[in-house]
């Protein structure tokens, strides 16, 4: 693959698959737990499932990575999702649903991995690659549920073939890219690999099931101990390894920290408040007192558009960083975020209020998760690239499941005591404060953000000796 253009082009491709991937599966669990005699409580577990392999894999593919190959771990991941997508649309039942999606948490390590690639081959379109790659992710997640939900009309199991014909093509795209020349060296911290994924799925079990379990109980503390225990075991291991599986140094690096930490307070609202938007618009005025009372496919239109705006926030990226810097972008990022949920607080009677607040918050989603996956590539060495934007990834999640966390015990002390489950609009309200709030925070920790103003970075500027092609210039 020799242009820039062209390996770019195959990246999207992949992006795209895990976009579908993350956007199908939500408006088909429903109906398909009816078919398949799941319960509330069984999807809630596929979810869990889920979300204890999105963090579990997301540091262990982007080290693999870095180690022994990022497009050898591409392939790898792949493969993982593909079987698994496959695996779901041939034979939905109880068990093959649970095993795909767990195969399926294997595109956490698509952005990091292809980021090495990008990296290496076409530093010179690094940060208009990952705008692209961004915007693609976001539109490919508001089409593939919109799909899925089309297929599903008549036959809810129709719907799980969606993600399949784009498997192939991302197969094939990962066939085509190049790997990176990135120097490679070290081994793998079997240990400590084992330490960060017991205490990664304490972490995530507790903050996904503390609502239900009681946040107080004895369970539920037990669980928050052992993943503090257990992580704080893995951080004394990795000081003293020879080869670390995760730099402690680089976690100290007061660049990823703030990139990250402004990546959790983003993702907090603008992700973990995703299933509570949905609620809102689906509510019905008549029986709440609130809400738009839209159906699926409104509600699916009222997201695509979010993810659209979304898409020209993240290709809109590097234009306004080299215009302002990054700094000021990441807290513009977090500026527009707590103005678009203050707005969702103040003006949410009519549906073109709420979705013009909706709009802002949708646009600063494509606009941080541009800049951060950038950044986090850009500020350590180039055999860490992988890693480093793996870590990113793992704030995302960790906030979007803090975030919705956070919500879902909002909303149990916001219920309108009627019996029914029903949420009381003060527990919307207080909602989207609390989102605003923490994005507002983001922003803050953006502020101290040390780095240069213009696109003069690692990802940015070619390597000594590479020259790149006229196709591959921006």
């Amino acid at each position: 693959m020799g242009t820039g253009r062209a390996m770019v082009g195959a990246m999207a491709v992949v992006v795209v698959f895990s976009g579908v991937v993350q956007g199908y599966l939500t408006p088909l669990l429903p109906e398909l737990g009816q078919r398949l005699g799941i319960g509330a409580v069984g999807q809630n577990n596929l979810y869990l499932l889920a979300q204890c392999a999105f963090a579990v894999l997301t540091p262990l593919l982007s080290r693999l990575g870095d180690l022994f190959g990022h497009r050898r771990l591409l392939r790898v991941a792949l493969t993982m999702v593909a079987a698994g997508s496959l695996a779901m649309a041939l034979r939905p039942t109880v068990a093959t649903l649970a095993a795909g999606m767990v195969l399926q948490g294997a595109v956490v390590g698509f952005f990091p991995l292809l980021a090495g690639i990008l990296r290496s081959r076409a530093p010179e379109r690094g940060r208009s690659g990952m705008a692209v790659l961004v915007g693609a992710l976001l539109i490919a997640i508001g089409v593939g549920g919109l799909v899925a939900g089309a297929l599903s009309e008549r036959h809810a199991e129709a719907g799980l073939w969606t993600a399949v014909p784009v498997a192939v093509l991302a197969v094939l795209a990962g066939v085509l890219l190049p790997d990176s020349d990135t120097p490679r060296g070290g081994r793998f911290h079997y240990g400590a690999a084992a330490l960060l994924t017991v205490g990664l799925i304490a972490l995530v079990l507790v903050l996904a099931q503390g609502g239900a379990w009681g946040w107080t109980s004895a369970r539920s503390l037990g669980v928050a101990a052992l993943a503090v225990v257990v992580l704080t075991a893995w951080v004394a291991v990795e000081r003293r390894a020879t080869h670390p599986l995760v730099s402690v140094r680089m976690l100290r690096d007061r660049r990823l920290a703030v990139i990250s930490a402004h990546t959790f307070c983003a993702a907090f609202g603008t992700i973990g408040f995703l299933g509570a938007n949905a609620l809102f618009l689906g509510a019905d005025p008549a029986r709440s007192g609130y809400g738009m009372g839209l159906g699926p496919q409104a509600i699916a239109t009222v997201s695509l558009a979010m993810v659209v705006a979304g898409f020209a926030g993240s290709t809109a990226t590097p234009r306004l960083a080299r215009l302002i810097g990054d700094r000021a972008v990441l807290a513009t990022g977090g500026a527009l975020i707590a103005l678009g949920f203050l707005g969702l607080a103040l003006f949410h009677t009519t549906l073109p209020q709420y979705v013009a607040s909706a709009l802002v918050v949708g646009l600063a989603t494509g606009l941080f998760e541009s800049i951060t996956r950038t950044l986090s590539a850009e500020v350590v060495p180039e055999r860490q690239t992988a890693l480093a934007v793996g870590l990113n990834e793992l704030a995302l999640s960790l906030g979007a499941a803090i975030g919705a966390a956070v919500i879902g015990g909002v909303f149990a002390a916001h219920q309108t005591g009627g019996g029914d489950g029903r949420i009381a609009l003060s527990g919307f309200v207080w909602s989207w404060c609390l989102c605003g709030g923490v994005a507002l925070l983001g922003a803050l920790c953006a502020l101290a953000y040390a780095g240069p103003r213009t696109t003069s970075h690692p990802l940015a500027a070619p390597r000594p000796g590479h020259v790149p092609t006229k196709e591959g210039l921006t």
